[in-house]
């Protein structure tokens, strides 16, 4: 099986979460990305196709790729999906059916990454997903359904360098 894209989380996944503030995070005064972020993407992008999903509620498709174009990172995906564009939402597994469908591939050749274990980890490895936990919190609790669990991002590119070629 070769991993062929990765999908990664937004909110507190690629960019910083503030949640004291109101509505679309690409109108908030400011936007940052999370630490190691620019660095792994520079490694990943000429070895997977990237993907952003998200659930934000506040943010369609077109809201979250203002905001990834604010953080300076939004050159590095070449697909981008929300919930309230696809008509789905995490953990549900037809949310993460139907960006396979839409990009034209199957869901084991993908690599979730995400924040939030329900939501991203538990909906992704239902769907047939490769998935990686961002424990960048400290969540405790039953990790079973992710395949890997980091705490940072630099940890990343250790884990999906060998695996590509597999």
């Amino acid at each position: 099986m070769a991993l062929t894209h990765i999908i990664f989380d937004w909110g507190d996944t690629l960019m910083v979460d503030f949640p004291e503030k109101p509505g679309p995070m690409a109108d908030w005064d400011i936007v940052e990305v999370m630490p190691d972020i620019v660095d792994v993407l520079e490694i990943l992008k000429d070895k997977y196709t990237l993907v952003v999903a998200t659930n934000a509620g506040a943010s369609d498709t077109a809201m979250m790729q203002k905001a990834l174009f604010r953080g300076n990172i939004d050159h590095f995906f070449s697909h981008f999906f929300s919930s309230k564009d696809l008509g789905y939402s995490k953990p549900d597994v037809k949310f993460f059916l139907e960006i396979c469908n839409q990009m034209n591939i199957f869901p084991e050749h993908c690599v979730f990454v995400g924040n939030d274990y329900i939501k991203d980890i538990e909906g992704a490895a239902a769907a047939g997903m490769f998935s990686i936990f961002f424990n960048h919190a400290g969540w405790k609790g039953d990790m079973s359904a992710a395949h890997s669990v980091i705490h940072s991002f630099s940890e990343i590119t250790s884990i999906l360098t060998p695996m590509r070629s597999s």
